[in-house]
């Protein structure tokens, strides 16, 4: 789970072209949005590409879940990984 996680933690800052962040500098508890690292509704949808692309994983925009999804890097790592398993 720690790769994935810093695998996570590398697409945030490259997707969002997040240049004077490092993997190090996220904390994979702390919220993603607003007093965490700061990001908007906008990053949301470009993270989620992002992660699509990356991961093979989609977010139904009728989800009421997905902000619990985009909470965290633990909780978007935890939703990756359950997708993952149920496709397998």
């Amino acid at each position: 789970m720690d790769e994935l996680k810093q695998q996570i933690k590398e697409t945030i800052i490259t997707s969002l072209q997040l240049e004077d962040v490092t993997p190090e500098d996220i904390v994979d508890s702390e919220p993603l949005f607003g007093e965490g690292l700061g990001l908007d509704s906008i990053d949301a949808l470009e993270l989620g590409v992002a992660l699509k692309k990356k991961f093979g994983v989609k977010f139904s925009s009728e989800n009421s879940e997905n902000r619990n999804y985009f909470a965290s890097v633990d909780s978007l790592a935890a939703f990756i990984q359950a997708k993952r398993e149920e496709a397998n």
